[in-house]
């Protein structure tokens, strides 16, 4: 008898820690953005957590905090010991020397390990930007190892504050966006896929692809040629009853991701 409680015990215990594992990283030095706040005081900020103004990711953390995940920051390059506490790792809009002096980029090293943690059953979320904004060059580094290549490119322009102009519908019965209908992505690169990568995204007139997922091991990346799921357009700008389904392709994405994780 003694020893079913034991196993019950150590069997609840296995669960609890599971649980406490699951984790969503945000990369923070890939993407390492500063501005002056009121008092002149350099801050971080630009897709942080903790950023709740329209350029944060504060409502998606949300989002994934409501499904079980605690939220935690990378400010350092990717090792296999720190991706290996997540069940998540996110990275978006790795930073370029306009944006920074000395920006981080990708390198083999975080590559390796970053293809590790997905081999293991890890997921990888890479929000990408068009060419303009974004280091392409070394992300590629990354994400052609899984068959994703994000081209050197800007698509889905805005002019005018006509936001039709950078709609994309998602067809019924999708297998991730299950309740997102009309979504907007703005100045996106476009993605060439090859090997067993697979487009999740695709412009419903030009044809093009600018979200697709890759397996790999026991673990899954999938990149968005945006950032796409910061405040400002979640639904802020966009309003909330203009036909817009950003706040629903979120919580669908996250929901999906859930599934995922190890």
């Amino acid at each position: 008898m003694k020893k079913v409680c034991f196993l019950l015990i150590a069997l609840i215990l296995s669960f609890t820690v599971r649980a406490q594992q699951r984790i969503v990283l945000l990369d923070n030095f890939f993407n390492n953005e500063f501005k002056k706040n009121s008092q002149g005081e350099l801050i971080k900020f630009h897709y942080l957590w903790d950023d709740t103004d329209e350029s944060g990711y504060s409502k998606w953390g949300a989002m994934f905090q409501q499904k079980g995940f605690s939220l935690q920051t990378l400010t350092t390059a990717p090792t296999i010991t720190d991706l290996s506490k997540a069940s998540v790792y996110v990275i978006v809009d790795p930073d370029t020397d306009r944006e920074t002096s000395n920006p981080n980029t990708i390198n083999q090293k975080h590559v390796i390990a970053i293809r590790k943690f997905i081999q293991q059953g890890g997921i990888v979320v890479v929000m990408a930007n068009d060419s303009i904004n974004a280091d392409l060059v070394h992300l590629n580094l990354l994400t052609k190892r899984f068959g994703i290549t994000l081209n050197a490119d800007s698509k889905s322009k805005v002019y005018n504050d006509q936001y039709e102009m950078a709609a994309f519908q998602i067809p019924a019965g999708d297998d991730i966006f299950t309740t997102a209908k009309k979504v907007y992505l703005k100045e996106v690169s476009s993605l060439t896929l090859s090997k067993k990568a697979k487009p999740i995204l695709t412009h419903h007139k030009e044809g093009y692809t600018v979200a697709a997922v890759a397996p790999y091991g026991k673990g899954k990346i999938i990149v968005v040629g945006d950032p796409w799921f910061y405040n400002e357009y979640l639904n802020g700008r966009l309003g909330n009853n203009n036909g817009w389904d950003n706040d629903k392709a979120a919580a669908d994405l996250v929901a999906w991701i859930a599934l995922q994780c190890k």
